[in-house]
């Protein structure tokens, strides 16, 4: 079997749209981790991704007859220009059925690409099924994001060149993973070729589908609840059957990654590159980066090593920049987000800053709490060498009642923007924090159910650009409505955490502080 993947890759038809992207030294990297990074450029291709390579060979192979009746698919994402790149090339009719929260900077490149968009339903699934139906009343041909050999084949073609272009010691190459389509092809071709050189995929810690499914030695399907849309060009539900049956024989390891470990990928690639990658196009490099701190732990880094990283796309969302900022200093371990007790006196301040150093205070939010003690939320600058922040922490901590909020999803994505005051009877107060889809009348639904039998003591929303708004909610629910509530959130259908333990809504926006 894998041979005839060989066969299909090397006979593959993709250089029509797609063109053999560079594999370049990222030397600012290289510096850092003290080994060579390669990273194989498939932002610079056409749609700015590497999936228009899968969609023009399965598109391109099709029978004249079978060709002409046109193609469908369902994807908010690169696949869909993909389609629509090569369908157009092609000369036939892309029909792409996208979910009706998609933001309109995808639905307007799909268009300007030639695709006939659809929106569909609220999430991939329904878009998904939409297709098919438009498949089977029309005659159209699906054309699979990533379950597909001509697909598989087409995304191999990065492997044959990776191959091509580095003729060298190669020790390993890092690959996003979704649906598995792209390090299923490249897995095939190297690993024929090169067995020595390690496959190892790279998921967010929230999409994680194919590290599942080889745990279980089977597909899983992950809880579309549960689902972190942040990589949202790798977030699939489960991996292909075909991709799965071919990482299971060819694919040495798969890395998980934090958000702020992706967003501090995304800033390296841009220092390296001065192009901005989209979160799923940096997860190969966050996997660098967490297998050489798992390596020097354990056994030490040959500082020979050579290591290659497929950035896979840059269709970001400029409106996420600013997210993306905010978190890659974090990731990077360059910035520690601190919830600080200081007195409530003059001078505090100063011994506050006194006790920190020489260091830089990227931020002070505060607000008079009383005679009890002022609460601050601090962002101080560190290295990422953990002793230093550690030796910081133990610093602080020996003259001040200190919690570290770096990690601490509600402190960083709303709390920082909200220190200000607090109501004095908050008793029956649920803390609650929600993705909503981001489309005209999410808020209405979400007032339409909750908003009528219970009392909303507090909103935050932020939006990043993506398909899914970041949304904090204070709701007041007395002890004896807790099961009407909580059917309430059922009833409702958006994804959400119960934050009314968490620290840092408990120092700076509850009635009272009591640390946890």
């Amino acid at each position: 079997m894998t041979e005839n993947y060989i066969r299909r890759i090397l006979e593959a038809n993709v250089y029509d749209v797609a063109q053999q992207s560079p594999l370049d030294d990222a030397s600012n990297l290289s510096a850092r981790l003290g080994v060579r990074v390669l990273l194989k450029r498939e932002d610079l291709q056409p749609v700015f991704c590497f999936k228009l390579r899968g969609a023009y060979n399965k598109i391109s192979r099709l029978a004249p007859d079978v060709r002409q009746r046109g193609v469908v698919t369902a994807s908010a994402g690169n696949h869909a220009q993909g389609v629509a790149l090569a369908a157009t090339r092609l000369g036939i009719k892309s029909v792409i059925v996208m979910g009706r929260n998609t933001p309109q900077i995808k639905v307007n490149a799909v268009a300007s690409l030639g695709g006939e968009v659809v929106l569909h339903g609220d999430n991939y699934d329904e878009a998904a099924a939409h297709a098919e139906a438009l498949m089977a009343a029309h005659g159209y041909t699906y054309v699979h994001p990533f379950d597909d050999p001509d697909v598989i084949a087409g995304q191999g073609t990065i492997g044959m060149e990776i191959l091509r272009q580095h003729t060298g010691r190669l020790d390993a190459v890092f690959l996003p993973v979704g649906g598995g389509g792209l390090i299923s092809g490249v897995a095939a071709y190297i690993k024929y070729l090169r067995p020595e050189v390690r496959i190892i995929g790279v998921e967010a810690e929230g999409a994680a589908g194919m590290w599942a499914a080889l745990q279980a030695g089977k597909r899983v399907k992950l809880d579309p609840g549960n689902l972190d849309q942040f990589a949202d060009g790798t977030a699939v539900l489960q991996v292909g059957r075909e991709t799965f049956r071919i990482a299971r024989k060819h694919v040495d390891d798969v890395i998980r990654v934090t958000t702020d470990e992706i967003c501090a990928a995304i800033k390296d690639i841009f220092e390296d590159t001065r192009s901005i990658s989209e979160p799923s196009g940096a997860l190969a490099v966050a996997g660098i980066k967490k297998y050489l701190a798992c390596q020097t732990a354990q056994t030490g880094v040959d500082k020979n090593s050579v290591f290659a990283a497929v950035v896979s796309g840059a269709n970001v969302n400029f409106d996420r920049l600013r997210h993306i900022s905010e978190r890659a200093e974090i990731g990077e371990k360059r910035e520690m987000l601190l919830g600080v007790t200081i007195a409530e006196q003059p001078g505090s301040f100063k011994k506050f800053c006194a006790a920190i150093g020489k260091r830089s205070i990227t931020e002070f939010n505060y607000r008079y709490s009383g005679a009890a003690g002022a609460r601050v939320l601090v962002g101080l600058a560190t290295s990422p060498d953990d002793n230093d922040r550690r030796k910081l922490l133990d610093k602080l901590a020996s003259k001040y009642d200190i919690v570290d909020l770096s990690d601490n999803e509600v402190a960083v994505l709303h709390v920082r923007h909200m220190v200000g005051g607090r109501i004095p009877d908050t008793s029956d107060e649920r803390l609650l924090r929600f993705e909503f889809p981001e489309r005209p009348g999410a808020l209405m639904n979400f007032l339409s159910v909750l908003g009528q039998d219970f009392n909303i003591s507090m909103f935050h929303y932020r939006n990043h650009g993506s398909a899914w708004g970041r949304v904090l909610v204070g709701v007041q629910v007395p002890t004896g409505q807790l099961k009407q509530f909580r059917a309430s959130l059922r009833l409702l259908g958006y994804r959400y955490w119960d934050e009314s333990d968490n620290p840092a809504y408990r120092m700076f926006l509850a009635a009272e502080f009591a640390p946890s």
